[in-house]
């Protein structure tokens, strides 16, 4: 848990800190730089969903890891999302692209899909097979 704290803080420092500054100059080494950290804490994050699932009663019968969440359109964003299926569709999934949506100007959307690729600004194709299990935050 400690190793995931220190984690945490470096990824804090860095998004609000040096990454900033590189978000300005180009939102790919944003992305790149997020799912690098987001992949640096991905197997603790990932043992601790399953742990709290499984005491839960809701273990999730496929495999499932961790993988960065990105987001372009009004910003490029980075988070991290648990993402579960059949084991060669999940090791297919390298991030989760996010897009938001308004339905009848009352309905916000937020559509997560599981993605082969960590940079959703060139080509990518959804992973079929593979949901989203959890979504991660992280509180400033």
């Amino acid at each position: 848990m400690k190793k995931v704290v220190v984690v945490l803080t470096l990824f804090a420092a860095i998004a609000f800190g040096g990454l900033a500054y590189a978000l300005d100059i180009s939102d790919i080494i944003g992305v790149i730089g997020g799912g690098f950290l987001v992949e640096t804490i991905a197997e603790p994050l990932n043992d601790f969903i399953n742990t709290v699932t499984i005491n839960r009663g809701v273990a999730a019968e496929n495999m499932t890891k961790v993988v960065p969440i990105v987001s372009a359109g009004q910003g490029t964003r980075i988070g991290a999302a648990q993402v579960s299926g059949p084991k060669s569709a999940v090791d297919a999934t390298k991030a989760v692209a996010r897009i938001d949506a308004v339905f009848k100007d009352r309905f916000r959307i937020e559509i997560l899909i599981p993605i082969d690729s960590l940079n959703p600004l060139e080509r990518f194709r959804r992973v079929q097979g593979v949901g989203v299990s959890a979504v991660i935050d992280y509180k400033l």
